[in-house]
């Protein structure tokens, strides 16, 4: 077997090879045109439809996309079945169905004006479908919004005291502690250059290299900064994190009405970069370092908590390979600032893959653990966290710093995500309406954080007797509603590529994915239905349920009555 070091970089081949060939077919098969005018052009109001350079845009996608689900993902599946599924299924699952479903989300979109997945089902489709879609999406964003807040909340709050990875034998592991606060510090101090950022650039318009150099390493400062600097509001009672969430949901609403060039997009482009820097040391660090693999490759069919490995490795490691909400970002803010069609390659097609190589460098702080080690029972962000720190570790970076760096990209991956979602709530509400006011955009916001600012609140007791978040009643489902939604995105391009004529090639590099991802969808949900822990679990699987069989229903009669495709605009006139 290769080492650790040599699996990844084969690994890392295999992904350029993907994105310069595969890529490159799907991109010819699309009939992708420099020449067509996009709607980042078409409709520009310096707000949310900007023309934007592909490699900032790039950045900005990457870091909206990379949220918890890479790195939970993995290192949840390796723990149940093993590496060696997670790695298989990480690889091929990008290069053929997740980057596959972002690059075609993408043009799909931009060739529809820039609208939402669900606006272009309802091309093809009857309203129903269409309102039971956009309600699906808005409830799939709104637990997204919930559990990332939690998450996030909690980072602020809760210290790390954990003992390091592989300590040399016969001494004492090292342990490295950080106070949530110091975290939470170089959070703000972040968000506060990514503002500083835009107006720069805004104002002055400075080369892209010398914005680069100055704040990105600016970004290294807050990270040493924060320890020294830490915000410190726990709340009374139950849920001491409580006022970190309701300021991260404020934050979330305000972010998301504001230009995207003054927060959005450097912010998105400083978090692109911080999270290259942290591939890129990671990866480093371990190759440096060379670690022995450790964990077992292969554990069991069936997980300690009864979950079988097919259909729940799909599952779990979701974003990681494939996810549907990566669709919603293509179809929302990404579609709304493409300057040229050929642009989608590199920023749908190549940012799963920078996805991918997030979900790979996960696995890699649990394969190279053992069994009995202390991470081995800690929390994904803890095992990512330490993980990452002890391989940029290896290159000479203090600890502290190392392991700072680490949950601060967890941090990072997490919160970048929480704006992006609750703008695609208001685009939502916006087309569901037709109400395309100011107005319209603030109540949207406002109605789309009322619910989590509700949930955060809340605690209920669980089969233990412990008070645990409300949301995690229904957090089980998160996989199988991710999964789903990507199948349903699948379902609607099909039926956009069918309806436009193109050519069986591309058709069945869409439609076999989608036959897939749907069948691994039912089974998990019916397996979930069955086996449900409570009532609102169940109701909510059979409500999912039913909604993948009625799509789907009605997408083949569509296609069987040759229902004729809807012209959005002259690219299907």
């Amino acid at each position: 077997m290769p080492s650790l070091a040599v699996l990844l970089v084969i690994s890392l081949a295999v992904f350029y090879l993907a994105h310069r060939f595969y890529g490159r077919l799907l991109a010819k098969l699309l009939g992708l045109d420099s020449a067509k005018v996009t709607p980042a052009h078409e409709h520009a109001d310096g707000k949310d439809y900007v023309p934007t350079n592909k490699f900032y845009l790039l950045s900005q996608h990457f870091s909206a996309i990379s949220a918890a689900g890479p790195i939970a993902g993995p290192i949840i599946a390796a723990m149940w079945f093993g590496w060696a599924p997670a790695f298989w299924w990480i690889v091929l699952g990008c290069i053929f169905i997740g980057a596959m479903h972002d690059f075609a989300s993408l043009v799909g979109s931009v060739r529809h004006g820039a609208c939402s997945i669900a606006q272009i089902l309802r091309s093809y489709l009857n309203p129903r479908s269409y309102m039971a879609f956009t309600l699906f999406i808005w409830l799939a964003l709104i637990l997204v919004v919930v559990a990332f807040t939690d998450i996030t909340a909690n980072a602020f709050v809760t210290a790390l005291d954990i003992a390091m990875p592989n300590a040399t034998p016969g001494t004492a592991a090292p342990r490295v502690q950080i106070e949530g606060g110091g975290v939470a510090s170089s959070s703000m101090m972040y968000l506060g250059l990514s503002l500083l950022m835009g107006i720069v650039v805004k104002l002055w318009n400075p080369p892209l290299w010398l914005v680069t150099i100055i704040f990105v390493p600016a970004v290294g400062v807050a990270i040493w900064a924060g320890p020294h600097l830490p915000l410190t509001m726990i709340a009374p009672g139950d849920i001491p994190n409580l006022y970190w969430a309701w300021g991260i949901l404020a934050y979330c609403g305000i972010a998301s009405m504001l230009p995207m060039w003054l927060l959005l997009q450097p912010r998105g482009y400083l978090g692109g970069f911080f999270l290259y820097l942290t591939l890129g040391g990671g990866f480093i660090g371990l190759l440096w370092a060379n670690p022995e693999i450790q964990w077992p490759e292969f554990t069991s069919f069936t997980a300690d908590n009864g979950l079988p490995m097919v259909p729940f490795l799909f599952i779990t490691i979701a974003c990681g390979a494939c996810s549907g909400f990566h669709g919603l970002v293509c179809s929302g803010t990404t579609s709304k600032q493409i300057d040229r069609e050929p642009d989608a390659h590199l920023v749908g097609y190549g940012g799963m893959l920078l996805e991918g190589v997030v979900a790979l460098l996960a696995l890699a702080c649990v394969m190279h653990l053992s069994t009995d080690s202390e991470l081995a029972k800690a929390t994904p962000d803890k095992v990512f966290g330490v993980g990452v720190g002890s391989f940029l570790h290896e290159l000479g970076i203090p600890l502290q710093f190392a392991v700072t760096f680490g949950m601060l990209a967890f941090a990072t991956f997490v919160y970048d995500t929480l704006d992006v979602c609750t703008r695609l709530a208001r685009y939502l509400f916006v087309e569901f309406t037709g109400w395309r006011t100011k107005t319209a955009g603030v109540v949207g916001t406002v109605i789309s954080l009322i619910v989590p600012a509700w949930f955060v609140a809340e605690r209920i007791t669980d089969k233990s007797g412990n008070l645990v978040p409300a949301y995690k009643v229904v957090w089980p489902l998160f996989g199988s509603i991710n999964q789903l939604l990507a199948a349903l995105t699948l379902v609607g391009l099909s039926l956009w590529l069918a309806k436009s004529k193109r050519g069986l090639a591309i058709r069945a590099m869409v439609g076999l994915p989608m036959l897939f991802m749907m069948g691994v969808t039912i089974t998990a949900l019916i397996f979930q239905i069955i086996h449900g822990a409570n009532t609102l679990l169940v109701t909510m699987g059979a409500v999912l349920l039913a909604l993948a069989v009625w799509i789907t229903v009605e997408a083949v009669i569509s296609l069987w009555q040759g229902r004729p495709a809807a012209k959005q605009n002259e690219y299907e006139a």
